[in-house]
């Protein structure tokens, strides 16, 4: 990123692209994107490719809140993240393993894509347990796993749609399902949805199975009104949870007690949210002159 002209100290929006990479990616941060970005050899995506666009685009702060909203509507997906996870006392940690499998599977050459998958896999296949209610989990059960894939995917695209920067035309929706189902197939998930069309198809299946556990309110409580984060920092992540909650269908904002007031979503909330996205994208994109 570029400096200040005749300054010694990095520009404010340098400054502040550097704080909001140093939550999400974390201390090794910086190694792992040149990695990542200098390694020669084949990618399983292309430049070309729609999930390049909507991985790479601030959106994905949104996104990626709803998805953990939605997820944790199926109990059985919960219970393993509550008992096994430690997002309660690592929650940035987590955030930035998550952010760092996204980037390797899909900026990263073909043989880190694979490694990181068999690494998550590896991790899954010691995740068991029981429910509070005496249901039998295991976080490997495909089934299981489509959820989480279909619901992170659905999450990532609405909000890519609704809050990126380039929305994605009819054709690339259906090829950005198609490119994540690649990373799912990697990761155990048997016959991913490859359009639009398949992945509601697919989500409505699941829809008797969801509901709104004790931990699953608590859990939305916590990443809500909780986050562990500074003053300053406080009113532009309410911007992006109230935005993540508007992303959901109405069904599991309800389910999991979160008010809303339409009206207000499309004359407030959801130009704030256009508004904090474009700022974390001005700040996380080099000007065009940085050296």
């Amino acid at each position: 990123m570029g400096l200040l002209p005749g300054n010694s100290r990095p520009a404010p929006r340098a400054r502040l692209g550097d704080m909001i990479f140093s939550r999400v990616a974390g201390p090794e941060g910086p190694g792992n994107r040149a990695r990542i970005h200098d390694t020669p050899g084949p990618r399983w995506f292309g430049p070309e490719r729609p999930i390049r666009r909507v991985h790479g685009d601030a959106s994905m702060f949104i996104g990626g809140l709803t998805a953990l909203l939605l997820q944790s509507l199926h109990p059985l997906a919960m219970a393993a993240v509550a008992a096994h996870s430690g997002f309660r006392g690592d929650p940035w940690g987590r955030l930035q393993r998550t952010s760092t499998f996204l980037a390797v599977t899909t900026y990263g050459p073909a043989d880190s894509a694979q490694a990181a998958c068999e690494r998550v896999r590896a991790v899954h296949d010691s995740v068991r347990g029981t429910t509070s209610e005496g249901q039998t989990y295991a976080a490997a059960d495909p089934h299981l796993l489509c959820w989480v894939h279909v619901a992170e995917v659905d999450s990532f695209l609405r909000a890519h749609q609704r809050y990126g920067a380039r929305p994605l035309d009819d054709d690339e929706c259906d090829a950005y399902v198609a490119d994540a189902a690649r990373i799912a197939s990697a990761l155990g998930v048997p016959d991913p949805p490859m359009d639009r069309a398949g992945l509601t198809e697919r989500l409505t299946a699941y829809r008797g199975e969801l509901r709104a556990t004790g931990e699953a309110r608590s859990t939305a409580r916590f990443l809500l009104l909780n986050p562990p984060l500074p003053l300053l920092a406080r009113l532009p992540y309410a911007v992006i949870a109230a935005n993540a909650v508007s992303l959901l269908p109405g069904w599991a904002s309800r389910a999991l007690w979160l008010p809303r007031v339409p009206p207000a979503e499309g004359v407030c909330v959801r130009p704030l949210g256009v508004a904090v996205t474009a700022g974390i994208r001005w700040a996380l994109t080099p000007p065009r002159d940085a050296a």
